[in-house]
């Protein structure tokens, strides 16, 4: 795979794994085709077996050369040598839905999240979907209200990752109403960008830039370039005021540069 950092592919739930498989076909395109080899991450999920299994059929009829479920349903899963031998020779490292919450408690610190983030520094592909998604940041989000207005309460936040620093994402987005729990996290994090993903829509991040690929849009929320906001003395249930935010909502195959905060249109 080379030795340059690898690509994310974060995809915001409830992806197309029966049909033309748009989103997923990319994921395996991208960890090398019919050379691929997929290492599937079931942590969040609270039925490994039938989810693996899924993921194993999807994969394996995209072309995949082989898909490997790596179960994680403890903490000490996390040290096994079998589990740590098909990171090592994974080229796309695939988490699925579930509880994010999950991922952290199971996986992150131990000697799985170490040769995880050292396969994707090698050029390994780090693909999530849903919970798989929320756990890219450093700071994600744990659960929340969808509200139309933010509040301090509308949202909760605790470690991810880091696969993507300095940003917060959320799934689901459109069709679960979240644009408010994203701006209450953008508020309360030192994250100067939220994205915000729909149902069977991915983002591909490679370096400074993604790519929209998938059926719905992908919200981008600036905070960058706010002027005001009411957090000193607001109360957890109170309102959250928000002055000259930005929004973007790319659709499929349009691209967004992090660094300059500019869509490429």
């Amino acid at each position: 795979m080379g030795t340059e950092r690898g690509t994310l592919v974060i995809i915001g739930g409830a992806e197309d794994r029966q049909g033309d498989c748009v989103v997923l076909r990319e994921f395996v395109r991208l960890a090398g085709g019919m050379k691929a080899h997929i290492a599937v991450m079931t942590a969040a999920t609270g039925m490994p077996k039938e989810v693996g299994d899924d993921y194993i059929h999807v994969f394996e009829r995209l072309g995949a050369e082989s898909v490997e479920v790596v179960d994680s349903r403890r903490r000490e899963d996390s040290l096994r040598e079998d589990s740590l031998r098909a990171i090592e020779h994974a080229t796309g490292i695939f988490f699925t839905g579930g509880d994010q919450s999950r991922i952290v408690d199971f996986i992150k610190g131990t000697p799985l999240d170490q040769v995880i983030h050292e396969r994707y520094e090698q050029g390994a592909v780090i693909g999530g979907t849903s919970a798989g998604a929320a756990m890219m940041p450093d700071q994600m989000i744990v659960g929340g209200a969808s509200v139309s207005n933010p509040s301090i309460d509308a949202v909760s936040m605790g470690p991810g990752m880091g696969f993507l620093p300095g940003i917060v994402v959320d799934q689901h987005f459109a069709q679960r109403g979240r644009l408010g729990r994203l701006l209450a996290a953008l508020v309360l994090q030192p994250a100067m960008l939220g994205l915000g993903i729909d149902e069977d829509t991915a983002i591909i991040v490679n370096g400074d830039e993604f790519q929209v690929v998938g059926q719905g849009a992908v919200t981008i929320v600036d905070e960058s370039t706010a002027t005001h906001n009411n957090l000193n003395g607001l109360l957890k249930d109170e309102s959250i005021a928000l002055c000259d935010v930005k929004l973007h909502i790319l659709p499929h195959g349009y691209r967004f540069n992090l660094k300059t905060h500019l869509p490429l249109v």
